[in-house]
């Protein structure tokens, strides 16, 4: 694709510009642009401009030169110096699909350091909703997206099985509905365990409200299910275990999978949050209050401009200051009077074996089979397998959390900032996204009603019971789509219908939790993302759809499919690709086709995987005007059909991979 022959030129450019004017002259980095028209070729560099000032030249005479002393670049037919000093490189296009048609879909990249993403971490004691969603499909984007750029990738899913959401639940169990441990181990085994907890822990919230001295019940059951080795926390264990796997199995149908499930009982039981503990008062990072309402806690003093905490990690420890702090200082409590670990403590605890800086670890164990076939492991404190795979240690963690949660990664690298971990600090890294709400329309269609606040959109709150189920929303997507696929395909079976629309709503909801940039709160509309027109995923799936139509009717036609129209561009004439308006139409398609590496390095710089989503409604569209202006089937010059369909499956290609890298898949058809 295009980053390899980019990084070609910028290799000898640099080596001939560090052969004319010196090492010390040559730019640390040269910037690539795309001209803006196809007469001025397929990449720019405007490196001439920026040395004139030191060299004292204009930027053409420079231009003219490094053109003048550059060697012959693979892939590349010319290079020439335009403008007023751009160096501008025109590619071999002919060369360029003949080597990328059919070639393997992944970036290969060595040496580079472990990334974990740690996403979805649904509290293990009710249905996911659609907010979730948007995590999750967002995690599993950035993974998917690292990993085609040839980066180790782990992905992690943190199941806080000893919080109180879990607690609330046992108590709605044991002291609403009196039921023991036995009892809730059977209801357990049900398809639909987790819708029974999400109505039983809206109703324990009520009773909460209607008497806060009931609050006492859920301290006592949280001790027990920290402590363990009790009914108490038995039956919190059963709850969150089988809560989990209805969590895998909604997320399997969205093409979610894990590498470790991470139990925070083990985090516990491990002692881990103790060896944290040790360290962290030790270089006094957190101290005990002595006064004020604090009294009796362990907090950590915390300042809100971080990085300055990251650039001054390797300075002496400071003294603690005191309770009052500064104005741009807070204390946060790590540690209660009482003894309990807040979220906070577990979280630090986390975070330093998640970089290999604790000195302890799990034991593991397999939990179920991922989507791959290959074992799900979990994270345990008894027993565990012999052997297992390597966890932790990364080079760099990515915790996709919203946005609320942005004072807690804070701390967390204030953490190890201030233990001297600088490179881990800079390393953890906070992928925020805003909150998930229903257009109105969608929330009337699947039975949600909110009063009226005037506000665009209608919140959700899994706390109160109120929003929609993920695999309700899901379900009734498939149903529209399966209606839609059979008015197209009155030929289809029942069961041709509904896998096709699976795979439909797939890419509807998919597409659209990643095509708004994640600092936006989204209202989700389901006759939007199911469009099969404007900017969905299934208008993406039409147009790769469409492109492998072409195939179809070309075999039918010729007796060629798409690997013997591969192999016959090798032997053909180059002109229907090498000049003129449509030789540089179908090239402005195979070059956009080309740049799915540069789109995924940038989504992956900026951690906006809404780059990628808008690439592929582009492409879209782009093989959608090179469809009209360029036809395939009809053209009666061999050799030009033969490359127009070359780009036609090239595009699919892209397309189909694009696609993958959101986690949807092209249907054969639609």
């Amino acid at each position: 694709m295009i980053l390899p022959l980019q990084q070609a030129v910028r290799a000898a450019l640099q080596d001939t510009l560090t052969t004319l004017y010196g090492h010390a002259a040559v730019p640390a980095t040269l910037v690539v642009e795309t001209p803006p028209t196809r007469a001025l070729g397929d990449l720019a560099f405007p490196c001439a401009f920026e040395l004139a000032r030191t060299l004292r030249k204009a930027p053409r005479a420079i231009a003219q030169e490094v053109v003048a002393a550059l060697p012959a670049v693979p892939g590349v037919a010319r290079i020439e110096a335009l403008g007023g000093g751009y160096i501008n490189v025109f590619l071999d296009r002919a060369a360029f699909l003949r080597r990328h048609l059919g070639q393997a879909s992944t970036v290969v990249a060595t040496g580079r350091a472990k990334t974990i993403v740690e996403h979805t971490a649904i509290n293990p004691n009710k249905a996911a909703h659609i907010g979730h969603l948007r995590n999750s499909i967002l995690g599993d984007t950035v993974g998917r997206l690292l990993r085609f750029l040839g980066t180790p990738v782990e992905i992690q899913n943190y199941i806080d099985d000893t919080g109180v959401q879990v607690a609330d639940v046992v108590v709605g169990f044991e002291h609403l509905e009196g039921k023991g441990l036995d009892e809730v181990r059977a209801l357990a085994g049900g398809e639909k365990f987790d819708y029974d907890c999400w109505d039983l822990y809206a109703r324990v919230t009520e009773w909460y409200e209607a008497d806060k001295a009931r609050l006492a019940i859920r301290k006592a059951t949280l001790h027990a299910i920290e402590h363990g080795d009790n009914p108490t926390a038995a039956m919190g264990a059963v709850i969150a275990e089988a809560i989990v796997r209805c969590h895998l199995r909604t997320m399997a149908r969205l093409h979610i999978d894990y590498d470790l499930l991470s139990w925070e009982g083990d985090i516990l039981r491990l002692q881990f949050w103790a060896t944290a503990f040790d360290i962290l008062k030790q270089r006094g990072t957190v101290y005990l209050q002595t006064e004020g309402k604090l009294k009796g806690c362990w907090v950590m003093e915390i300042d809100e401009d971080v990085e300055a905490t990251i650039e001054q990690a390797d300075a002496p420890p400071a003294d603690v200051p005191d309770a009052e702090g500064g104005p741009n200082q807070r204390e946060k409590v790590i540690v209660r009077s009482d003894g309990t670990v807040t979220y906070v403590g577990k979280d630090i605890a986390n975070q330093f074996w998640k970089f290999g800086l604790l000195g302890k670890d799990f034991a593991y164990r397999p939990f179920a089979t991922r989507l791959t076939g290959e074992t799900l492991w979990a994270t345990t404190s008894t027993g565990g397998a012999a052997t297992h795979p390597a966890f932790g240690r990364a080079g760099t963690v990515i915790n996709v959390i919203d946005t609320r949660q942005a004072y807690l990664q804070k701390l967390l690298k204030q953490a190890l900032a201030t233990m001297g971990h600088r490179t881990q600090a800079e390393q953890s890294i906070h992928f925020s996204y805003e909150m998930v709400a229903l257009s109105h329309k969608t929330a009337r269609e699947l039975g949600y009603h909110a009063d009226p606040d005037g506000k665009p959109f209608v919140e959700v709150s899994g706390r109160k019971g109120l929003g929609v189920k993920a695999d309700d929303l899901l379900d009734r997507l498939v149903v529209k789509a399966q209606d839609e696929v059979g008015k197209r395909n009155p030929d289809f079976t029942e069961a041709e219908a509904r896998a096709t629309a699976e795979e439909i709503a797939i890419a509807a909801v998919r597409y659209f939790m990643v095509k708004f940039s994640r600092t936006k709160i989204i209202a989700f509309d389901i006759d939007e993302a199911l469009s099969f027109e404007g900017e969905s995923g299934p208008y993406l799936q039409y147009a790769a759809v469409r492109a492998g139509n072409i195939f179809t009717k070309l075999r039918d036609r010729t007796q060629l499919d798409e690997a013997a129209v591969a192999a016959a561009i090798a032997a053909l004439p180059e002109d229907a690709i090498a000049s003129g308006d449509d030789a540089d139409a179908l090239w402005d398609l195979v070059l956009a086709c080309g740049r799915l590496d540069e789109i995924a390095e940038s989504a992956v710089r900026s951690l906006e995987p809404a780059v990628v989503a808008k690439y592929a409604f582009s492409l879209a569209q782009a093989f959608s005007g090179f469809y009209h202006r360029c036809p395939i089937l009809s053209e009666e010059r061999h050799d030009v059909r033969l490359w127009r369909a070359a780009a036609a499956s090239y595009f699919r290609q892209q397309m189909t991979r694009t696609l993958d890298l959101m986690g949807a898949v092209v249907p054969g058809r639609m």
